[in-house]
């Protein structure tokens, strides 16, 4: 049959074949995604010869899926900004990639068509006429780095617009020959008008503040359809698919692939969500993790996505030839990586110029650092695309997609919303709230239960906590006519008034970790999260339980202790910090990391001091759920590198662990005490016993050296470091327990050279030797 496709003014014209196998049609069906024809909002689809299915529905083409970048991708300088270690955009190399698959291949030849049939028809889109774009900004995290604030990505929305509406004032200060000032200057900055307006609501009508913020190790993948389908399965406002021809959909990741950022320009049937932006999460915005130089790379790829290609065209990186990208504004260049203003790297202007033009190294859709502006062919371009129905475009500005997806600039209130500075801190101290209502506000009635002030109706109060305790949270929101009331209970916890040593937490004293004053949980939305166990402690009957078993890599979970007091520790004295884990592989492969963090300022800061991982924990493996069921399954850890900076009287310490899918973990009888064991007792002290298993790594040290030992009965032990002159250089005292022990040693203040341990117990002494790089 002949199939064509018409706006009253553009005909494409295409052969297919037909299948007439009714069985054949609808396996065809199964296998198959419809393909809905989108040219216009006119669009009419005339039959020279029929043969349809009954219902009227044109299987076109079987929906192909985007080539992925290899995540083992290898950097290509020749792609990338001056200086700049990622490659600046993938868009060019996405499409050679489309064009290896002869139905992509197809589809883009279609859409050339056309291009060109409204390009020979003079098709226009009229200045004057601001369309604007419903954008949802969804934050791909796995709570590291990439995990950038609301406020950076607002930041680079902002940026977005002021771009697009020619608001930027370095406009102002590009060279002569394409300066606004210069009279005979012919493509000077030029405004879009275009502009962008965060959606409001989801696809199934949920209000939200236009970002979504997904938790998964996708975001580090640098597989664009698996970051979409981890999106897709487990953002926070709706679950399913965000379509592309009603959102600019714009991912922020980690890893991308090598790029900072790549869309796909408008083709022909590609207005699904993956026909959206990526972006590195360091170049959005200017603030964060990004910076001012690292800001344009939106504007950059939002121009790919309404069908600018790069200005010495589309199917190569910059610096190898002389190009087109079909706007006639543009001089001709090989493209730039740096900003050379001066720069003349092709000769073929006098088409349009009628004389060789230096090239337009500010312009946006180059990779010079110094991008201002678009050309006045740039604009007309895009707002062609904006305006086709090619791969959507058009239905994304429609006046009933803005209402369905809350870009019509009529806001409203429809979500009370709140955070704070930090929600754990110490009798005294001070917190900063934050007003996130959603998404018209103009009124705030906060009611901050056991602070000062205790009601407020400031925007962003800042309130004072004195007595210990946990502390729920309410406001109520308004933006003149409707209300709405967020309330977080147990939200702020002010700790307890410091402790002193020596201390022991044997965790006997509760029955619950969740909601209490001593003890904060923090969950990175795992299903499992430290809690007391009744019946597998070491010393009692209780200790704290990570539930690690079935969890997937990338889990973080912490246990985060109250203040002590360490202010009357002394030199003299120095101070121990020892606890007991129990633990076993799911695996061999398991390397999951316990990692001990102290704190000198009540925790608004943490400083890592201890990092047991893979083998050191347990060398064992068990395949199902473990539980130890002795004392011998235990072992016992010492720290002496609390050193003087920590004797404060605000002193927290806290536990955290990293999963890669391995078993349970569990966590006895913490122990903080002065330097004379005889001060702080845990359990009964015996004669000496035999020392086993004894070793030392790394042997040669850095920073610290680690003494692994056995021992049959718990004892005093001291430790005695002493140079090649025979001079203690080093002496800690150490509350040894039955079993298996790990002590680790400062050396961080150790000259290079050979040195003695010397490991005492009554008069029985240990001698070995090691060496300080």
């Amino acid at each position: 049959m002949i199939f064509a496709i018409s706006n009253g003014s553009t005909t494409v014209t295409r052969y297919i074949k037909i299948v007439t196998d009714r069985p054949k049609i609808l396996k065809m069906i199964k296998g198959m995604r419809i393909f809905r024809v989108l040219y216009s909002e006119q669009t009419v689809i005339t039959m020279k010869k029929t043969l349809f299915l009954a219902s009227g529905i044109f299987l076109l083409s079987q929906a192909v899926s985007a080539q992925e970048h290899n995540h083992n991708h290898k950097f290509d300088p020749q792609n990338a900004r001056e200086g700049e270690n990622v490659e600046y955009c993938f868009t060019h190399k996405k499409l050679n990639e489309l064009l290896q698959d002869p139905e992509w291949a197809e589809r883009i030849q279609m859409t050339e068509e056309i291009r060109a049939q409204e390009a020979q028809n003079g098709v226009a889109a009229p200045k004057a006429t601001t369309y604007y774009i419903p954008v949802v900004f969804h934050l791909l995290h796995n709570n590291g780095i990439e995990k950038i604030s609301d406020d950076q990505i607002y930041d680079a929305f902002e940026i977005l617009n002021r771009d697009y509406d020619l608001q930027n004032a370095d406009a102002a200060n590009v060279v002569n020959a394409f300066n606004a000032s210069n009279p005979s200057a012919i493509a000077t900055p030029t405004d879009v008008d275009i502009q962008f307006r965060l959606a409001t609501k989801a696809p199934n009508g949920t209000c939200f503040s236009g970002i979504t913020h997904t938790v998964s190790s996708q975001t580090n993948s640098g597989n664009g359809q698996q970051q979409a389908n981890a999106v897709k399965n487990n953002n926070d406002v709706y679950q399913g698919n965000w379509p592309g021809d009603e959102y600019l959909n714009i991912f922020i990741c980690g890893d991308i692939g090598g790029a900072a950022g790549y869309t796909y320009n408008p083709i022909f049937g590609f207005d699904e969500m993956e026909n959206g932006i990526w972006v590195l999460h360091n170049y959005t915005g200017s603030i964060g993790t990004s910076s001012t130089y690292t800001s344009r790379t939106l504007t950059h790829e939002v121009g790919h996505w309404l069908n600018l290609s790069h200005p010495w065209g589309g199917n190569n990186n910059p610096g190898v030839s002389c190009g087109t990208d079909n706007v006639n504004d543009t001089p001709a260049t090989i493209g730039l990586t740096s900003c050379n203003l001066t720069a003349n790297t092709c000769d073929a202007d006098n088409a349009f110029w009628g004389f060789d033009q230096i090239d337009n190294t500010e312009n946006y859709m180059d990779y010079s650092y110094c991008s201002k502006m678009f050309t006045p062919g740039q604009v007309t371009r895009m707002r062609n695309a904006i305006t086709s129905g090619v791969a959507g475009r058009s239905n994304v500005i429609s006046a009933s997609n803005l209402v369905n997806t809350g870009a019509d600039g009529n806001l409203y209130l429809c979500d009370a919303e709140f955070t704070a500075d930090k929600t754990t801190i110490c009798v005294g101290e001070s917190i900063q709230f934050e007003d996130l209502s959603f998404n018209a506000v103009n009124g705030w009635t906060w009611t901050f239960n056991g602070g000062s002030p205790g009601t407020s109706g400031d925007q962003d109060p800042l309130v004072t906590y004195n007595t210990p305790g946990l502390y729920e949270v309410q406001l109520q929101a308004t933006d003149g006519s409707t209300n709405d009331t967020e309330t977080k209970t147990a939200y702020i916890r002010v700790l307890p008034n410091a402790g002193g040593i020596p201390f022991h937490e044997g965790f006997e004293a509760y029955s619950t970790l969740t909601n209490i004053e001593q003890w904060g949980v923090i969950n990175s939305g795992n299903n499992a999260a430290f809690e007391i166990e009744t019946s597998t402690g070491h010393s009692g009957s209780k200790c704290a339980k990570l539930g690690n078993y079935g969890q997937v890599a990338g889990n973080t979970d912490e246990l985060e202790s109250s203040t002590l007091d360490l202010s009357s520790v002394t030199s003299a004295t120095g101070v121990t910090m020892s606890f007991r884990f129990a633990y076993r592989k799911r695996s061999t492969n398991n390397d999951e990391y316990l990692k001990v963090f102290i704190s000198k300022d009540c925790g608004d800061t943490w400083v890592q001091r201890k990092t047991i991982f893979g083998d050191q924990l347990s060398p064992d493996v068990v395949t199902s759920a473990w539980t130890p069921s002795s004392i011998t399954d235990w072992t016992t850890v010492h720290m002496t590198n609390v050193t003087s900076s920590y004797w404060v009287n605000n002193f927290r310490y806290k536990f955290t662990f990293e999963s890669d899918g391995g078993n349970n973990f569990y966590l006895d009888d913490i122990n903080i005490y002065p330097g004379d064991p005889s001060d702080q007792i845990v359990v009964g002290l015996e004669e000496f016993g035999q020392v086993e298993n004894l070793s030392l790594y790394p042997n040669p040290a850095d920073a610290e050296l680690n003494v692994s030992f056995t021992v049959s009965n718990a004892q005093s032990m001291t430790f005695e470091i002493i140079d090649i002159t025979g001079k203690t250089i080093q002496a800690n005292q150490i509350n040894a327990i039955e079993g298996s022990n790990l002590v680790m040693l400062n050396t961080n203040s150790l000259a290079s050279g050979m040195y003695l341990l010397n490991i005492k117990s009554g008069d029985q002494i240990k001698t070995m030797q090691f060496v300080v790089k």
